[in-house]
């Protein structure tokens, strides 16, 4: 869940090349399944629940217009998770964006729906992800961006081996709140339990 508390800036993240990715297991009952078409309104109500979107409108315009122009690649990229009802509880994809005329793979759009929090799925899903990143995309170096207000999911991020890069210009990110943002968390994550830190 975003945490609007705390002042927004922009934090990018990357994963380098040859990082161990940790395993983790969904626990009994869930499952991960790839996109399909007509997937794009579970989506929407995924994003909108973590606060991503004011609304499933506004979620499933930005899906339909800026992501769904390359519909097999979305099936090939974008994953659900599903509850033991068979809900979609969860999504996340690999992408790609250009930084100049490099291409890079990015990690997007990892979120669970609030009330599945804290029970081991992101873990289990951001692993499954990277896997299929590297399989996708060759064992590269990852992105991926994110804010201040996920402070919790960067602290998971690093556990996959993400760091806050000071890389300036990475796809359509001066990186120019870099100290400040590093600043920011500093002071988030002094306050942290320590298990939590």
């Amino acid at each position: 869940m975003l945490d609007k508390s705390v002042p927004y800036l922009n934090v990018l993240m990357k994963r380098k090349a040859g990082t161990p990715i940790p395993a983790y297991s969904l626990p009994e009952g869930f499952s991960i399944v790839h996109y399909r078409k007509g997937d794009e309104k579970d989506w929407a109500r995924i994003e909108m629940s973590v606060l991503e979107f004011d609304s499933e409108e506004a979620a499933l315009k930005k899906f339909r217009e800026q992501i769904l122009w390359a519909e097999k690649e979305v099936e090939r990229r974008t994953l659900f998770l599903l509850s033991p009802e068979g809900k979609k509880i969860g999504t996340s994809m690999i992408w790609w964006e250009y930084s100049g005329v490099r291409r890079d793979p990015w990690i997007s759009w990892v979120s669970i729906m609030p009330e599945y929090q804290g029970k081991g799925l992101s873990k289990a899903l951001i692993s499954y992800l990277i896997n299929m990143a590297v399989e996708i995309e060759g064992d590269r170096d990852f992105y991926l961006h994110t804010q201040t207000w996920s402070h919790r999911a960067i602290k998971l991020y690093e556990k996959f081996g993400f760091e806050i890069t000071e890389e300036p210009n990475l796809f359509k990110y001066k990186n120019d709140e870099y100290e400040e943002a590093r600043a920011v968390l500093e002071k988030i994550y002094s306050h942290y339990p320590k298990d939590r830190r």
